[in-house]
């Protein structure tokens, strides 16, 4: 079992302190959903546990399997068994589907023991008919032209491929019909297992009603302010937040509040 662990992290942007004193800690075999209103802090940890240089962290840890991943660069952090899932994934015009996730694969591999070619088309054809992807879409230019429900699948494909020790899924769910989010939630599920955690940022009930999480936390002010089963969530779903901000005494929920 591996363990990444999130303790006391605060994390500036801009000078604006934005989280403030985040604690979680993720197992593999675990799939942990964060909610929360807008404004609270849950993309920014995504982005900060990846090293994102516009997030400054000014103090707290971040430790994957007793290792400290501040210490690392972002490439040595997905190459340590971390893969950000992105709520707006980059264009790369010029490199191909395939040619990325090749690369990728073989980034977390000894020299001299990259992914065959046969064996990345195996590999590559099989996950992509299991995601309902057309096969053209492996020799498109990386997101480029793709639609926003295209761009979701795209990563859960490099996250299947790729097989990361803890997958960060930021919004995965946003813009998606019921369709796709169906396709999205079965490539999720299929990972779930001994090697595979998951963190999920989600505001809507309806991605976890195809993926059962084992545990549910809500963020607000730049803090997880409260954590339970899914049972949680579906509480979320019928009443909002307004009995959290009264049982603990919130009355904005946003990490930072602008002066007029």
């Amino acid at each position: 079992m591996a363990t990444l662990e999130i303790k006391d992290l605060h994390v500036e942007i801009d000078g604006k302190e934005i989280l403030k004193g985040v604690n979680l800690t993720i197992n593999t075999n675990e799939i942990h959903a964060i909610m929360g209103p807008n404004g609270t802090g849950k993309s920014t940890l995504a982005s900060a546990i990846m090293g994102h240089p516009k997030y400054e962290v000014t103090s707290g840890e971040i430790i994957l399997d007793g290792e400290n991943v501040l210490e690392m660069e972002v490439d040595e952090r997905a190459q340590a068994g971390l893969f950000l899932a992105m709520q707006y994934p980059s264009e790369i015009p010029g490199v191909t589907n395939a040619d990325f996730l090749r690369s990728a694969i073989n980034a977390r591999r000894e020299e001299g023991q990259e992914i065959s070619l046969m064996k990345f088309i195996r590999e590559l054809d099989k996950t992509m008919e299991f995601l309902e992807m057309p096969e053209e879409m492996s020799q498109r230019y990386l997101n480029e032209g793709f639609s926003g429900g295209e761009k979701k699948r795209n990563e859960i494909l490099q996250m299947m491929m790729i097989k990361p020790t803890f997958g960060i899924l930021d919004e995965i769910d946003s813009g998606l019909d019921i369709d796709a989010l169906k396709v999205v939630s079965k490539g999720i599920n299929e990972m779930r297992g001994e090697g595979f955690g998951c963190l999920m940022i989600t505001h809507y009930q309806r991605l976890l009603n195809y993926i059962t999480p084992d545990h549910v936390h809500v963020m607000m002010q730049g803090k997880v302010v409260k954590s339970g089963g899914a049972e949680l969530a579906q509480r979320l779903e019928a009443e909002g937040y307004e009995w959290i901000k009264a049982e603990l005494g919130i009355q904005d929920t946003e990490a930072v509040t602008e002066e007029a």
